[in-house]
């Protein structure tokens, strides 16, 4: 006669159906994803009524409403001629005949856009465009 007493089988927690399920949202998440690289410096340009197209790649010079410089989207260090300069010498190279385009935010200081004019014509930079927006017909 077998008088021992059995033991009652232990709960098991089987997490491999949960594991499965966190992999598949994992893939739904990265699938839906979309990577877009945009210029995100908050800029509210001026407008104006006329329009111009820009047939080539230009140099782009932006300026913040708070006066901070951006060279095609890379922040510059701070507000200095000097580091201007080389921050457009670095992406410009000895092309001093592209477009150079400032877009300045409405609410900039003016000396911040001087500054940047300035440096364009110091590295000898001939052309220069200001970017605004077009004025809505209301």
């Amino acid at each position: 006669m077998n008088f021992r007493r059995r033991r009652e089988d232990e709960f098991e927690l089987n997490v491999i159906p949960l594991v499965d399920v966190m992999f598949v949202l994992l893939l739904f998440f990265m699938v839906t994803t979309t990577f877009k690289e945009e210029f995100e410096v908050g800029i509210d340009l001026p407008r104006a009524a006329s329009e111009s197209k820009i047939p080539e790649k230009p140099l782009e010079i932006a300026i913040d409403a708070q006066g901070e410089f951006f060279v095609n989207g890379q922040k510059v260090v701070n507000t200095q001629l000097p580091t201007l300069k080389r921050a457009i010498q670095k992406i410009a190279g000895d092309d001093v005949k592209q477009l150079v385009v400032l877009s300045a935010d409405a609410k900039t200081p003016h000396q911040a856009v001087i500054t940047a004019m300035d440096a364009a014509r110091q590295l000898g930079f001939s052309r220069l465009s200001f970017a605004t927006q077009q004025l809505s017909n209301k």
